[in-house]
Parts: C-alpha cells; structure tokens; sequence
C-alpha cells in the first residue's frame, strides 16, 4: 500500500457502443448494443441507454433484443476500436513507463513511477487532465480512479461511472470497503461468493471479521489469506508493464449446428488462418495447437497437440487442428468451434516450415500447393450460395454487409450498414462529424457499393506529443472530496 494515491485505474466508458455512437450520428443519445448478431449472439456492450432497460454484458442478444427492441444492434468493429485503444494507450504512455493494460479499453498506471505524481493534488490534477486528452484525441469518454493500490484504484474508477472520476485517500480504506459486496474484490468470482454466502458472509465486513483462520479454511492458504488482505484494503500487487500473453485463440459460434463434416472441417481451417493472423500481428509463435469443439448438447471437448517448436505457419497450424478434429465425434451436430495456440514464443524455429513442406511432399503435392478439401478452397461467400434451402442468401447477406460495418457508395460516399435482407442491404450514409444522414436501400450485389474501413472519430486531433510537459488548460471543479463529474 502506497501513502500517496499514485496509482491510475483508466475505463473507458462503454467502450465499444461508445465508439459507434460516436462514429454514427443518427445513433447519438439512443441506445445501442453491440455483439453476435445470431440467434446465440452475446452482448459484448451496451450503450447506458440501453442499460436502462436491463441490457448488459454477456447477456444473450436474444435476451437483449426482448428487453430493447427498438434498440441500434450492431456487430463489432474491432478494427476501429484497436485504433481508438491505441490512441488511448499511447497518452498513457506518455504519464509513466509503467503501463498494465488489462483490454482495449481499461489499464492500471503508476504515475509515480512516472513522476508525473506524488501526492493527491497532483494525481487529481492528472486525472483531471487525462480525461481532457481522452476527450480530444478520441471523441470518448473514460472514467478515472485513483488510490495507493490497484483494487482500490479500480473500485474507484467503478463508482465513477460514467465518465468522472475518484479518488480514494490512503487510510480510509477499511471504511470504504466494509459494507461493500464480496464480489467487489479480485478474484471473488460467483462460485466463490455463493461458497462465502453459505457461509454467512455477504459483505466485505464479513469476511474481515471472520479472521484469516476462518478464510483459509473455506477458500484455502492462497486465496483466503489473500482475500483477508483485501478484506482491510491491502494490495501490494505492482503495476506490471508487459502482461504476458499465454495463449491466442478465435472462436465461432454457429447460428444452425454444422453436421456436414467436411463443412465443420473447413470452418476449423478458417479458424486456424485467423488465429495465425491474431498471432501474426502479436509477432508471436506458438508450440502447442488447441481444438475446442461445443457439441449440439452443449458438452465442450478440447484436444491439443504440441509442435517440435514454436511456430507462426498457417499450413502448420492447419494441418494440426484437422488432426485434432479427426479424434472428435461430431455427430449429431456442432454449435461452436475454436482454434487457439499456446506455449508462445518470440521466434519461429525454421523447421517447422520445413514441416509442412515435407507433409506436403509426402502427399505428393507441390510446394506452394497446399491439401484441403475442394470445400476449402470456396469463399465464405461461395459457401453460402451452394447452403441449400432459404436462408442461404441471408446468410451471404449478413456475412457481407455486417449490421454497423462501414461501406462506401460511389455517388453517396461513406455510411454504415443498417440492415440486409431480402436481397437488400440499407445504408445510412453519415459520417463522425456529420449532421445524421440519409437512409437508401440497394441490391446487396450492387457494384457502386462496397465495404470500407472505419473512419476515424475525431479528424485533426490535437497535438498531445509533448504531453504532460507542457499540460492543456484543466477543466476546474476537482473539488475537496476527490470526486469530479461532468454535469
């Protein structure tokens, strides 16, 4: 624990559905929600307009849609909010070296390993200031937590949403924390807290005065002397500025159970090339190669196999995840696929190219020729016109024109996909800075129209690079209690 509260929790607010307010002036001030679209689609965010009617994080979209009909759903763009997150980690960087990013959207800094804090008033007014550039650089909002030790940093940032900011002074941390839930403090997930409740502890009152004795009994030596640390508010943990990936994985969940086994083989190929990109772009490698498989009961079989060496090949991880599927049964249907590779590493051992090369070989097989099923070598969209019955062309539909993806029209200019259907995709053509712009609809094989990527949310940010040297103009109003909100 820290005298000084020199540690900076950042959460952006409703980061996701944020962005795409941001990005869509129509969707301004309405409640929105982003996520898989399907009929097993989850929320990954909701707009706090949405929240209102019940809409949360990992709800079933299904679910969602009931509560919040008349609500924007969208599919992500994560290539718009990378972009946004690194804009955002960028100024972090600029407050200390050590920066732990915990997701796109949220990290711990240690603004005294920064020097750019040594006391309240100053952390506040960095705080103050932090926010300011959020806003500038990126059109979004964050919320700010500040105190001695990460979990009461991030506790701070949770009260201050949305978009505001706290901070908690050393000492009076015993007080904050007694009548708050169990589940407020790391790792205290649901099994742990109904274990507690069974117990008779609720709050976190309860579990301080329940002794270390009592925690270590139920939870265990690690865990229950951790959480009566916690109980009085001690955290030693440090910021850490390289959070080591352990693994890279991609998963689909699919709207109708696959029961074509060459169909459920292709899909794992697919997965296996964009679990390759994810590790590409990560400039990683990776030893061992993992299949996860959801059958249509819902039964979950994982099955993994480890290389020689580390290795970023697609053909490698490919031929790897088509042998694990070999030993799964999937009949009677799968509802969910995933291939990820572990045991990462920062080089790539060259044999391992020599590997596939040689499997091909083996197969009498050229190089550069790679064997997959003739099913492999369609396009996701040629799939799609050969799926019988239907929904084939919705399918293609939605898979082409995402709802919320960006397009751009030949006479319209830039806009956004509303919906497809029926042959139709309907696009409202505005931009970040724009007024709310107009509705068309057209065939989804339009040829004037095609997918673009994301524009950016504000179009001249201001020039932050000699920040926090010489700070802009802070907001006023931090006030005595070290709590600050927008009006």
């Amino acid at each position: 624990m820290r005298a000084a509260p020199t540690i900076l929790h950042l959460d952006m607010d409703a980061f996701y559905a944020s962005a795409e307010q941001a990005a869509k002036p129509s969707l301004r001030g309405k409640p929105v929600v982003v996520g898989g679209l399907g009929p097993r689609g989850v929320v990954a965010t909701a707009s706090y307009e949405a929240r209102r009617f019940g809409v949360h994080s990992a709800m079933p979209m299904a679910q969602a849609r009931r509560l919040a009909p008349n609500a924007a759903y969208l599919v992500p763009r994560f290539a718009l909010y990378r972009s946004v997150s690194d804009q955002v980690m960028e100024l972090l960087g600029r407050l200390s070296p050590l920066v732990e990013p915990l997701s796109l959207d949220e990290a711990f800094v240690d603004l005294e390993a920064g020097s750019t804090a040594d006391d309240a008033a100053s952390a506040l007014k960095i705080g103050r200031q932090l926010r300011e550039a959020i806003e500038a650089v990126t059109g979004l909002s964050g919320s700010v937590g500040l105190a001695g030790s990460k979990m009461l940093a991030k506790i701070a940032s949770e009260e201050a949403k949305p978009d505001g900011m706290r901070l908690i002074e050393p000492g009076t941390e015993r007080e904050l924390l007694a009548p708050m839930p169990v589940r407020t403090l790391p790792g205290v997930g649901p099994a742990t807290a109904d274990h507690l409740r069974r117990a008779g502890m609720t709050t976190v009152n309860d579990l301080a005065e329940a002794g270390e004795a009592e925690l270590v009994r139920l939870l265990g030596k690690a865990h229950g002397g951790s959480l009566h640390r916690m109980a009085f508010g001690y955290d030693d943990r440090p910021v850490v500025a390289e959070r080591d990936a352990k693994s890279v994985s991609v998963e689909d969940t699919f709207d109708i159970d696959l029961h074509d086994r060459v169909r459920v083989r292709t899909e794992v190929e697919r997965l296996a090339d964009r679990c390759v990109q994810r590790l590409r772009a990560a400039e990683r490698s990776g030893r061992t190669v993992v299949l996860k498989v959801r059958r249509y009961d819902f039964s979950t079989l994982t099955r993994s196999e480890t290389l020689r060496g580390p290795t970023d090949d697609p053909a490698v991880v490919r031929e790897a995840a088509a042998r694990l599927l070999e030993s799964v049964d999937t009949t009677g249907g799968v509802r969910l696929l995933g291939v990820g590779v572990t045991g990462l590493a920062d080089f790539t051992q060259e044999d391992l190219f020599a590997q596939a090369a040689g499997e091909r070989a083996a197969a009498g097989l050229p190089d550069g020729v790679e064997e997959r099923p003739e099913a492999a070598t369609e396009s996701r969209e040629g799939r799609a016109r050969a799926e019988p019955g239907p929904e084939g062309a919705e399918q293609l539909a939605a898979r082409r024109w995402p709802a919320g993806h960006d397009v751009r029209h030949d006479t319209h200019g830039h806009g956004w996909v509303q919906g497809s259907g029926v042959g139709r995709v309907t696009v409202r053509f505005e931009e970040p800075g724009s007024a709310p712009g107009r509705v068309r609809t057209f065939r989804i094989d339009d040829p004037a129209l095609r997918p673009a990527d994301p524009l950016p949310l504000v179009r001249e940010p201001p020039d932050y690079s000699s920040w926090p040297a010489s700070l802009p103009k802070s907001r006023s109003g931090a006030g005595a209690s070290g709590t600050e909100s927008r009006p």
